[in-house]
């Protein structure tokens, strides 16, 4: 019995971009099978059913190679062969059928090549040196389309959903089927069809609406408009969700250590990502404890400093009138001042305000007596080292905890300090990103996956996705041993 490929094509993906199209003329059918992101909607229509002799009595007789000499285009090719018509599927083609000969179709390039492109389409939060620049957009069509031509799978899914009961604003939900786990994909669907909202416009408001504890200062979705690691994050077993009108892109479930993985770190020898991610590290530890570590050692713990720095502290503060707290609080709020005032004003006005403001405010506040120069190295260093995450959602976490810390420092000195940490670690111990733990690999502990989280391995130990997001299928590629051109050298 010959095969179905209609049939066939319209079981191996679910993806709501897959589309089956058929014309009924003189009691005979064509077929078409295409994804809608992919191809050249023009194009299909001038150069492909402009061409079809859709005349009375024109089709009884017709076949594919007919089709095959009547369309202008090149490439064509007559197929019976699943897989390579779902490859070329997935590269923007079209499979033509006639009914009743289902078991084989015509392969028609018609890809928009351009699909996805535009002149403004890069990066602007998360810039990176090394690799490419592609963002999302505020389209949908053209982020899904983006995303289609990135991984270039069949095996990729989109799911279509209408959220908003104004709006009706499109969502897509983007997953591999196979690989991603059935679980987080029911809990994303569910979550966003059981929502009651009126108007849904940006994928940070769905965030908000669909996240595990909307009482937590810590994102539990990953939002990225970077499609590289959108696309890493979908291939490592993640649900990408993705809304119409915004050009960022949620995927989970995540972890706190994924906020801290730069794009960088894999196009830079493992040592090097390595060597940069644990600077970020150290950074984010550095800006949350650095202003808090002050305030308790002036207040309660002055044994701890050294003798050396025991004079200058003393020169620096001896003009101070307010004690540590009050100096560190005052910094830090004009810290976030120059900031807030900076990301609202014109790209060029505000780096003027940042550069000249910063320094007109601080050393006008050292000669008026308001601050030591010691407390303004560290508060800098500390805003500094703030920038030093790679996405900017959690960089807004790190400039909120730092002001608890130094009240409880003010408090208890450093067993306020600690009295906030545990506070923050058993918090974060409770927290989940679409039902899985968001502190893993250390809570539940999975040492199979530290090999990407702290540090960046080379890639012969990153062959198999991670156990944290619980794929269906774990490897990634086979590891094959390059054989070192020395010993072709010393077998001569």
């Amino acid at each position: 019995m010959l095969p179905n490929l209609l049939h066939d094509l319209k079981e191996s993906t679910k993806s709501a971009d897959l589309l089956q199209s058929s014309i009924t003329i003189n009691h005979n059918r064509i077929h078409f099978t295409y994804f809608s992101t992919l191809i050249n909607q023009e194009k299909f229509h001038h150069d492909v059913l402009s061409f079809i002799p859709f005349s009375k009595g024109d089709l009884g007789q017709l076949r594919l190679q007919d089709l095959q000499a009547m369309i202008p285009l090149e490439g064509m090719k007559i197929s019976q062969e699943l897989d390579e018509v779902l490859k070329s599927l997935v590269r923007g083609s079209i499979f033509l059928q006639l009914d009743p000969h289902l078991h084989e179709g015509l392969i028609i390039d018609i890809s928009d090549q351009q699909s996805g492109l535009r002149d403004h389409n890069d990066t602007e939060n998360e810039f990176s040196v090394i690799g490419p620049k592609v963002g999302f957009v505020e389209s949908l069509d053209i982020n899904l389309a983006l995303l289609r031509r990135g991984l270039g799978t069949e095996k990729l899914t989109f799911e279509e959903l209408s959220i908003g009961k104004m709006s009706k604003t499109k969502i897509v939900i983007a997953y591999l089927d196979g690989i991603t786990n059935p679980e987080y994909i029911n809990t994303a669907r569910q979550r966003l069809s059981d929502l009651d909202f009126d108007i849904v416009f940006e994928s940070s408001l769905l965030e908000q609406l669909i996240t595990d504890n909307s009482n937590s200062p810590f994102p539990l979705f990953l939002s990225s408009e970077r499609l590289d690691r959108i696309m890493y994050s979908i291939l490592n077993g993640e649900v990408a969700i993705l809304c119409d009108g915004s050009p960022f892109v949620l995927t989970g479930p995540t972890s706190l250590f994924s906020f801290f993985v730069s794009p960088e770190d894999y196009y830079l020898p493992w040592i090097l990502g390595s060597c940069f991610r644990l600077i970020r590290y150290f950074g984010v530890a550095f800006s949350i404890l650095a202003s808090s570590f002050y305030v308790a050692i002036l207040t309660f713990h002055y044994i701890v400093i050294p003798r050396e720095l025991l004079g200058p502290i003393i020169e620096s503060r001896s003009n101070v009138p307010f004690p540590p707290v009050l100096e560190v609080l005052f910094l830090e709020i004009t810290i976030e001042l120059l900031r807030e005032a900076g990301s609202r004003l014109p790209s060029k006005v505000s780096q003027t305000l940042g550069i000249v403001g910063g320094i007109i405010l601080g050393q006008a506040a050292v000669a008026a007596g308001l601050t030591s120069n010691i407390l303004l190295i560290i508060v800098s260093l500390s805003a500094l080292a703030s920038f030093t995450t790679p996405i900017f959602k959690i960089s807004n976490t790190i400039r909120f905890l730092r002001f608890p810390l130094i009240v409880l420092a003010s408090l208890w000195g450093g067993f306020g300090i600690m009295i906030g940490l545990m506070f923050i670690l058993g918090h974060l111990l409770r927290l989940k990103s679409l039902g899985a733990p968001y502190m893993v690999p250390i809570f539940p502990f999975r040492n199979n996956s530290f090999s990407d989280s702290f540090i960046r391995s080379s890639f012969t130990q990153l062959s198999n996705r991670f156990f944290t997001t619980r794929p269906l299928s774990t490897k990634r590629f086979n590891v094959k041993k390059n054989k070192d051109i020395g010993d072709d050298y010393n077998s001569e």
